[in-house]
């Protein structure tokens, strides 16, 4: 019985050696800065050999299964990228635009974790043509422009008050009641429409639908960045989203959203060029 219940210890302690990084106490900056880099080169070089991939690997596509393999089958220009790297969940969300050799434009917003003994599981969401107000030029033009660097470190925010500044905004669109900290100036990136004009009085409180639940919240928080990126189910549809946010002193400095519409262009509303048309201040241009 001895013998039998120090097997068992041993196999326990061994399991515990080889558990991956992300179930114990966390990740350094180098080592979560490594996935989103092979990551970028995956994009980049068409292939999955860049990334050091673990165990029982899921890859999943829009909230559903797919093939990563598949997805990394041809090579893409990455145009411009930022990445957020959480230390604590051993986790990283990169953000990019980019074009296939066909001339083909997407923006993606990836969740990518680190798993059983290497990189994974993915999350992907993949945005080009017909989805929420696409224009994938415009998105690298207005993200190129803003600075998502390291904050101070005495005035970094910590998890919980990142966490909490994203939730008060995305529990906007089902409770006008909840206080959000706005900030002044703040930037809304939404799709391809900007909300900025490089002015001091830019703000991102331009109002936002009623009555829908974004649910099943999934967060990446990097506290260097004062950011926090949010994977969630839009509404009754349950669209896959991307909310990330930049906090500076405590209130909203920048707000990026992508969402996947299926097969409804627009996410049912007009053409974006319609929209655009009639509204042409939505894409203002910032100079240089």
């Amino acid at each position: 019985m001895k013998r039998k219940l120090l097997a068992v210890l041993a196999a326990s302690s061994a399991f515990a050696f080889a558990t991956p990084a992300a179930a114990q106490a966390g990740c350094d900056r180098p080592f979560v800065e490594a996935i989103a880099e092979s990551w970028v080169a995956a994009l980049e070089q068409g292939t999955m050999m860049t990334m050091n991939l673990g165990e029982w690997v899921d890859y999943d596509e829009n909230f559903r299964r797919a093939s990563l393999g598949q997805f990394l089958s041809e090579p893409r220009e990455v145009i411009w990228h930022m990445a957020l790297l959480d230390t604590t969940d051993c986790k990283t969300y990169v953000e990019a635009v980019t074009r296939k050799e066909d001339g083909t434009m997407e923006v993606l917003a990836t969740q990518v974790s680190n798993g059983f003994f290497g990189t994974g599981p993915f999350d992907n969401i993949v945005t080009d043509e017909g989805d929420w107000l696409f224009d994938a030029e415009r998105t690298a033009y207005y993200a190129s422009r803003e600075d998502w660097g390291e904050i101070p470190e005495g005035e970094r925010a910590d998890r919980a008050t990142l966490i909490a500044a994203a939730d008060a905004y995305l529990d906007l669109f089902n409770d006008k009641g909840v206080e959000v900290p706005w900030g002044t100036p703040c930037a809304r990136l939404e799709g391809g429409i900007y909300t900025g004009r490089g002015e001091p009085t830019d703000t991102c409180n331009v109002g936002v639908p009623d009555g829908v639940e974004l649910l099943e919240r999934r967060y990446v928080v990097d506290e260097v960045l004062g950011a926090v990126n949010v994977f969630l189910e839009f509404g009754e549809s349950k669209r896959p989203d991307s909310h990330t946010f930049r906090v500076e002193d405590g209130k909203l400095r920048y707000i990026h959203t992508v969402t996947n519409c299926g097969d409804e262009d627009n996410c049912g509303f007009p053409p974006f060029a319609e929209m655009l048309a009639d509204n042409p201040d939505m894409q203002p241009d910032l100079g240089d």
